[in-house]
């Protein structure tokens, strides 16, 4: 018997299959589950019903077999609710996490960008991240036009964030005014260049859902960032 004549026999027949003598394909085909790639505990039960209709009387399935299907249906009805609950936790979890990205509001954060506004005080703050250890770091503020107002040396600094404060004057000692300004960062060390970046402070206006179910901050002057690209609060 070919294996299209035994699934048929079983009561699943597959589209297209021929039944032998008839010279025709099977009726009644039901296609709704066409190009499935896995089974449910509902496919499980109809095997294991048609095993049963179709059981050899002088042969019928052994009572070792049964117990063991029925305990594989048992783990798979297990790990149904079990997909079912983490699901339900990680929905959980995705608003929790926009209720703390909720609390960012009307804070600063400190995150990568090249804008930066003053203080209410006056000045600016700011830190440099970097990648490797460097002989050498400096801190360029500028108009958004390219004006350079202040450049502010470092030296030589270990990797990771280096704070840098700026108290609001330009190289000649005069004001340099209300901003915006263009925050650009420098490093170099025995080997060459360092792929350093400017850090600076922004407030947080409102948070929003990304397309990925994640929660963003929207920043002045930066844009959109991710609650990860966040270095401090303040």
């Amino acid at each position: 018997m070919s294996f299209d004549s035994t699934m048929a026999n079983l009561g699943i027949p597959r589209t297209g299959a021929t039944t032998p003598g008839m010279g025709g394909t099977l009726n009644n085909t039901d296609t709704s589950q066409l190009g499935r790639t896995d089974m449910d505990q509902s496919d499980f039960l109809t095997l294991m019903t048609a095993q049963l209709k179709n059981q050899d009387p002088f042969a019928p399935v052994d009572n070792t077999q049964m117990v063991a299907q029925m305990a594989q249906f048992s783990s798979l009805s297990g790990i149904s609710e079990m997909n079912t609950t983490l699901k339900a936790i990680s929905e959980r979890l995705g608003t929790g996490s926009l209720n703390d990205a909720l609390g960012y509001v009307g804070k600063t954060v400190l995150v990568e960008g090249s804008t930066a506004f003053p203080r209410t005080t006056g000045g600016l703050a700011g830190a440099v991240s970097l990648p490797d250890d460097a002989t050498n770091v400096a801190v360029t503020i500028s108009k958004p036009d390219g004006t350079t107002l202040r450049t502010i040396e470092l030296g030589a600094q270990a990797e990771g964030a280096v704070a840098w404060d700026w108290d609001g004057t330009t190289d000649s000692g005069d004001p340099a005014g209300d901003g915006p300004f263009t925050v650009k960062v420098t490093a170099s060390n025995g080997s060459g260049m360092v792929k350093a970046a400017p850090l600076v402070w922004a407030p947080v206006s409102t948070v929003s859902m990304g397309a990925d179910g994640q929660p963003s901050l929207a920043l002045p002057g930066i844009g959109q960032v991710p609650l990860s690209a966040v270095w401090q609060v303040g």
